[in-house]
């Protein structure tokens, strides 16, 4: 179930939107997906639910 997450991409250096997947490690929620535009991994600490 993949959904759209705004994150920073650093290697494109800008804000971008991407769909991702949650993880969930140590009791952090992350989304975790790939830059739209270059292509690199992108990662989104989220809030606890």
């Amino acid at each position: 179930m993949a959904e759209t997450y705004n994150g920073y991409c650093v290697k494109c250096k800008e804000k971008r939107d991407f769909e991702g997947e949650v993880h969930e490690t140590n009791g952090r929620r992350m989304a975790k997906g790939i830059c739209p535009v270059c292509g690199t991994k992108m990662n989104r600490i989220l809030g606890k639910a």
